[in-house]
């Protein structure tokens, strides 16, 4: 037996029943890159392996591993890289977007920016089993999204924000004033 997702909650951007409508206004938009000094290691450690079998290998032979292991870090960091954080307008409602999931503002009861120092306290103990967590290793400081939504098992969002003060705000501005 499985559970339906709520239905605010998008699971995949092609299969979500966003209205059709005038275009999207991005309010906050971040890609989530890996560091460069991953990118320098990844290539270090694909570029001694190609050349250890260079070594082993004379004449054109030689250059194939160059070939074939120099592409696979560019994939694996543009693969980690991939994720998206932000708010869209589309004309009904402000949705914030982690990733393949959506979330509309309107079901959003508080939000707060949690410091580097945190965030081992916040994805320890007191890390809520149900939450949903979009986590990235490379980036310091998350944001917690409290939701208030009664058919949504989820108690909240935990999403890695470089800029986390900025998302809170934009965040904030977009629920509006809350009596």
């Amino acid at each position: 037996m499985s559970e339906t997702p709520p239905p605010h909650v998008a699971v995949n951007a092609a299969t979500s029943s966003q209205p059709a409508g005038p275009a999207p206004t991005v309010l906050y938009s971040e890609r989530q890159w890996v560091p460069v000094w991953w990118w320098l290691a990844a290539l270090a450690v694909a570029g001694l392996l190609a050349a250890e079998v260079h070594m082993g290998a004379p004449g054109l032979r030689a250059w194939l591993p160059y070939v074939l292991l120099l592409p696979l870090p560019i994939w694996a960091m543009l693969w980690l890289g991939r994720h998206r954080v932000q708010v869209v307008y589309r004309g009904d409602d402000t949705y914030l977007e982690v990733g393949g999931a959506s979330l509309p503002v309107s079901v959003i009861s508080r939000v707060a920016a949690v410091p580097a120092s945190a965030k081992s306290a916040a994805l320890g103990r007191q890390l809520d089993p149900a939450a949903f967590l979009q986590h990235r290793v490379w980036i310091g400081p998350l944001v917690l999204v409290v939701l208030d939504d009664e058919d949504d098992p989820t108690p909240y969002w935990l999403v890695s924000s470089r800029r986390a003060e900025k998302l809170v705000e934009v965040l904030e501005t977009a629920r509006g004033p809350r009596v």
